[in-house]
C-alpha cells in the first residue's frame, strides 16, 4: 500500500519530466532553452524560494536545533568519500573515472531533483531539513569534489586542477538562504508586496526544474545509455551506499530526530548524481561519455528507486 502511495507522489513528477522530454524532443525548445531555463531556476527562482520558506518555516529556536544535524550529514559525507577511494582503488577503476565514481558516491543532484522531490513527497515543512543537506552537498560538491573532478585525466597523468573559484560555495541559491537567516536573525519585516512577489517567483522551481530534467534526458539520448561495470558501481554507491550509510547512522545516533528530518536526509542521500559532473570531467580532460552516462542512468532510475526507498522508510 505504500508502495502505491510513493508510486502516486512522484507521478506528478514523472508526468511533468515527460513534458519536457517529449516537447525537447518535438523541437519545442531551442538548443539554448535549457541552459537558459537551468540560469532562471538557479540565479532567480530557486533563491526567491528558499529566501520565502526560510522566514515561513523557520525560527530562531528551529534553526539552532538543526544546526546539530549538520553533524550527521558531514559524516555521512566523509565515511562516503573513504568508501569511494577505497573502491576505485581495490577496482582499479580507470583514469578519467574514477573522480566521477567517488563523486557519484557522495554527491547527490539536491537542487534540479531532490528539491521538488522532496516538497512533493513531504511538503515545505520539511524545507529546512532539506537545507541542512543542501548546505553540506554544496560544501563537498564545490571543494574536494571539483577538485577531483578537474585533477582526474584520462592519460593517468595529475592534471593540474584549475585555480579554485571560492565564489562556487556561495552561490545563488545559498545566497537566498544567508540573506534570509539576516532577516531572521535581525526580526526584519518584509513588506506584504515584497513577500508575494517573491513566493511567487518561488513556486516557479519546483514545474521548470523537472522540466528541465526531461529536456536534458532527451539532448542526452536515452539510446546512449548502458551499463558497464564501471557504471554498476557508481550506481549502487549512489542509489544503496550513500542512502544505506544515512540510514544506519541516523538509526544508531539521531533516533529522537523527527520524522520528516529523518527521511529528508535518507531521500535526498538517494537522489541523483550531480548533472554538472560532465562539465567537470571536460574540464580536467577526464570520461566525458562515462560521466554523461552515469548521470543519464541515475536520473532515470530514480524515479524506480524512490518508490522503494520511502516504502522501506513506512
Amino acid at each position: 500500500m505504500i508502495f502505491f502511495t510513493s508510486i502516486g507522489s512522484i507521478f506528478p513528477i514523472i508526468a511533468i519530466i515527460s513534458l519536457g522530454y517529449f516537447l525537447q524532443i518535438k523541437g519545442w525548445f531551442e538548443n539554448s532553452f535549457g541552459e537558459n531555463l537551468s540560469k532562471l531556476i538557479m540565479k532567480v527562482a530557486l533563491p526567491a524560494s528558499i529566501f520565502i520558506s526560510v522566514l515561513k518555516y523557520l525560527s530562531l529556536g528551529k534553526l539552532l536545533s538543526l544546526s546539530g544535524s549538520l553533524i550527521y550529514t558531514f559524516v555521512v559525507f566523509v565515511l562516503c568519500y573513504v568508501i569511494g577511494f577505497l573502491t576505485v582503488h581495490f577496482l582499479k577503476i580507470r583514469p578519467g573515472r574514477r573522480a566521477t565514481v567517488i563523486n557519484t558516491f557522495v554527491n547527490a543532484n539536491t537542487i534540479f531533483i531532490g528539491l521538488p522531490l522532496n516538497i512533493a513527497l513531504f511538503g515545505n515543512q520539511a524545507l529546512p531539513y532539506f537545507l541542512v543537506y543542501y548546505i553540506t552537498n554544496t560544501i563537498s560538491t564545490w571543494t574536494l569534489g571539483v577538485y577531483l573532478m578537474t585533477s582526474d585525466s584520462t592519460s593517468g597523468h595529475h592534471k593540474q586542477a584549475s585555480a579554485f573559484n571560492w565564489k562556487k560555495l556561495l552561490p545563488a541559491p545559498l545566497i537566498g538562504f544567508l540573506v534570509a537567516l539576516v532577516f531572521l536573525l535581525l526580526r526584519l519585516p518584509v513588506p506584504n508586496f515584497a513577500s508575494s512577489t517573491l513566493t511567487y517567483i518561488g513556486n516557479l522551481v519546483t514545474p521548470l526544474s523537472l522540466i528541465y530534467i526531461g529536456i536534458v534526458l532527451a539532448k542526452a539520448g536515452l539510446k546512449t545509455i548502458r551499463f558497464d561495470r564501471d557504471t554498476v558501481v557508481a550506481l549502487a554507491g549512489r542509489f544503496i551506499l550513500a542512502p544505506a550509510m544515512m540510514y544506519l547512522l541516523l538509526k544508531m545516533t539521531a533516533s529522537n530526530i523527527p520524522a520528516a528530518e529523518f527521511k529528508t536526509f535518507v531521500v535526498q542521500s538517494a537522489a541523483p548524481a550531480l548533472a554538472v559532473l560532465p562539465i567537470l570531467a571536460s574540464q580536467g580532460e577526464g570520461d566525458v561519455e562515462f560521466s554523461t552516462n552515469v548521470v543519464t542512468l541515475s536520473t532515470i532510475l530514480f524515479v524506480f528507486v524512490i518508490p522503494i526507498v520511502v516504502t522501506l522508510l513506512g
